[in-house]
C-alpha cells in the first residue's frame, strides 16, 4: 500500500490500479445506473487522467443534480491535460484547440468575454455533467481505451439519466456523441442539441453558429431552473 493505492507489477514498467479503480467509482452513481463493481474496467498500464481524478465528473454531481450532459469522446492524451471533466484542462495548462473553439462559440453566443479559466469545474458545480464516453486514455494515443469496457459504464450513465423522470439537456457534439442519441427517449421531455464537434477538423461544419449555450439557458429558464453562468 503506497499513498493510499494498491499496486501490483505486471512487468518492470506497467502497474495496475485495480482496487483504486473499483473503490473510486461513486456508489451513488453505481446504484443509480444499476452497475456492479465487477463491471467497472480495470485499467492496465499508464493512463490519463490519474486514478484519483478518473471519476471527477461523477464526484462533483449527484445524479439528481444533473441538468445538462455534455458528451465528449475520451480524455485528452497529453501529460497533465486530463482531469476527469470532458473538454476541461487544469488552470495553467495550454488551452486545447477544441476548448478554444468552445469558448469562441460561447463568447459569440451569449456576448461575454472568453473565459479566463480553462478549468470547467465551475460548470460542473452548476449541474453540467462533463462526461467522456471513455474515462481513460493511454498517453499519446487517442481512442486507445474505447474498447476497454467503458462503453458499458458510460452508456449506463447516459441511459439512466435519460430514462429518469427529470427532463435534461443532452449536448451531442460530433458523430461519436451523436451515436448515443438512441439511448435518449423522445417522450421524456429532454432537449437534445446536436452539432459538429468543436475540433478544428470539424468546427466549421456546424459547430460555429450553433448557439448551444443560449439554447440551454433558455430551456432551463422555461423549466423554472437556474440558468448556467458559463463565464
Amino acid at each position: 500500500m503506497i499513498g493510499g493505492y494498491n499496486f501490483r507489477s505486471q512487468n518492470l514498467r506497467i502497474k495496475v490500479y485495480a482496487e483504486q479503480d473499483v473503490s473510486s467509482f461513486p456508489e451513488e452513481w453505481m446504484a443509480f445506473c444499476g452497475l456492479k463493481q465487477q463491471e467497472i474496467p480495470v485499467i492496465n498500464g499508464e493512463a490519463y487522467p490519474p486514478p484519483e481524478e478518473r471519476y471527477r465528473a461523477l464526484e462533483l454531481l449527484a445524479p439528481d443534480e444533473v441538468n445538462v450532459i455534455i458528451l465528449g469522446q475520451d480524455p485528452y492524451h497529453g501529460a497533465g491535460e486530463a482531469h476527469g471533466l470532458a473538454f476541461s484542462v487544469p488552470q495553467g495548462v495550454k488551452i486545447p484547440p477544441s476548448l478554444r473553439n468552445i469558448f469562441r462559440e460561447l463568447a459569440d453566443d451569449i456576448n461575454v468575454p472568453v473565459p479566463a479559466s480553462t478549468d470547467l469545474t465551475r460548470w460542473a458545480r452548476q449541474g453540467v455533467l462533463l462526461l467522456n464516453t471513455a474515462l481513460t486514455v493511454a498517453p499519446g494515443s487517442p481512442g486507445s481505451h474505447a474498447n476497454n469496457g467503458w462503453k458499458r459504464v458510460t452508456d449506463a450513465i447516459i441511459s439512466a439519466l435519460a430514462n429518469s423522470d427529470k427532463p435534461r439537456v443532452f449536448v451531442l457534439w460530433g458523430k461519436h456523441a451523436q451515436g448515443k442519441r438512441a439511448l435518449i427517449p423522445v417522450n421524456k421531455g429532454h432537449l437534445v442539441l446536436e452539432s459538429a464537434h468543436p475540433s478544428p477538423l470539424s468546427v466549421y461544419r456546424g459547430f460555429i453558429g450553433s448557439r448551444p449555450f443560449s439554447q440551454i439557458n433558455s430551456w432551463l429558464a422555461k423549466q423554472g431552473r437556474a440558468e448556467i453562468d458559463w463565464r
